[in-house]
């Protein structure tokens, strides 16, 4: 999978920038306007404040793809807060040169705001408060396919096939990271029971934390929390391609001509924030906190509305459109605060029980 999307040469996100939007093989939610942006913008500011309005502060956007949602945000935070702006170190990591040099190209009115790199550890030796986000990339992290078999779990994995293609073939897993991940699922599945599994977590957010020394990060993605993602009623697992506008389930036609992709175990996210320091603080979908976000937008607009904000904030919120479909996790980061109770995160957040224990 990681090949197939991220090889320099021929994979699917390293070839060009043509995937996102009417045009493409699929929607988000920077494809319907700026007001997502201006709502991201707003909620930043809002972190930025409650840090005490710090004279250098950052913002970090992982899977920034065109760097479209990055010049929404910019735009806003220039116009809501000239001195948040001012202060700002927007970092964009992109190790892809042909979606960096989009990113470049789209972002020339902020040279000297906007800060491209290949590494993050180019950041670390100058750690600051700020945010870390990303908006529909966890779902295009590499993931493991499994089955459940005969009481136990198998990898697929991907062989040859005869006719030169590439078919599937099942196998004893031998990593530990997937064992460890496969743990808390239980033993209540039919057999061929089918699902995906990621153990990428940790190396997505410890980078990250070494990046801020205070302040949160906002994923947003589609998933669900660990006991619907993994409900022995969904055999078939979420596994996905995309190619334009049309949904498929095989990813071994045609390796990178088609984005990849399953929903995200928002549960397993906040086990690898909680390893390392981090706090689960908000889980909800993407309608309920965007309209929590954007109260004082939607008050601003009794009396003088702006009917095409509207209608692109009803088309991001709506149950019906991409209210229900996504969800936010927030994730705090203070090195001074007291641990959190891991227990009491759990079911707050997810209604479930405590997340296992990473190192047992």
């Amino acid at each position: 999978m990681a090949a197939a999307l991220y090889q320099p040469d021929r994979g699917y996100y390293a070839r060009e920038t043509r995937q996102i939007g009417r045009q493409g093989d699929f929607f988000t939610s920077v494809s319907v306007g700026p007001l997502f942006g201006e709502i991201l913008a707003r909620r930043f500011l809002s972190e930025w404040l409650e840090l005490g309005s710090p004279p250098r502060w950052r913002i970090i956007e992982s899977g920034a793809h065109d760097a479209t949602l990055a010049a929404d945000v910019l735009g806003a935070l220039a116009a809501l807060a000239p001195r948040a702006f001012d202060a700002l170190d927007y970092v964009i990591p992109e190790p892809l040169p042909v979606l960096q040099a989009a990113q470049r190209a789209n972002l020339l009115d902020y040279r000297g705001r906007v800060r491209f790199t290949t590494h993050l550890r180019d950041l670390a030796a100058d750690p600051l408060p700020g945010i870390a986000f990303g908006n529909e990339l966890l779902d295009a992290l590499p993931f493991h396919l499994v089955e459940w078999h005969g009481g136990q779990w198998q990898e697929c994995r991907v062989t040859s096939g005869p006719d030169g293609g590439f078919e599937w073939i099942r196998g004893d897993i031998d990593d530990p990271l997937l064992f460890a991940a496969l743990a808390p699922l239980g033993d209540d599945f039919p057999d061929g029971y089918r699902t995906e599994v990621r153990t990428c977590f940790p190396a997505l957010l410890e980078p990250l934390t070494r990046c801020l020394h205070a302040g949160l990060m906002i994923w947003i993605d589609y998933g669900f929390a660990r006991p619907d993602y993994y409900h022995p009623d969904r055999t078939a697992g979420t596994l996905r391609t995309f190619a334009n506008h049309q949904a498929a389930a095989n990813p071994l036609t045609n390796p990178g001509s088609a984005d990849i992709t399953s929903h995200v175990d928002f549960t397993a996210l906040a086990e690898a924030a909680l390893a390392l320091g981090g706090r689960p603080t908000v889980f909800r979908s993407q309608g309920s906190w965007l309209t929590h976000v954007a109260r004082p937008w939607l008050l601003e607009q009794d009396g003088n509305p702006q009917p095409a904000f509207l209608r692109q904030f009803q088309t991001l919120t709506h149950p019906a459109h991409l209210g229900a479909s996504f969800h936010v996790l927030e994730l705090s980061w203070n090195p001074d605060a007291t641990p959190p109770d891991a227990t009491s995160l759990a079911r707050h957040l997810f209604g479930t029980c405590p997340p296992r224990n990473p190192t047992g």
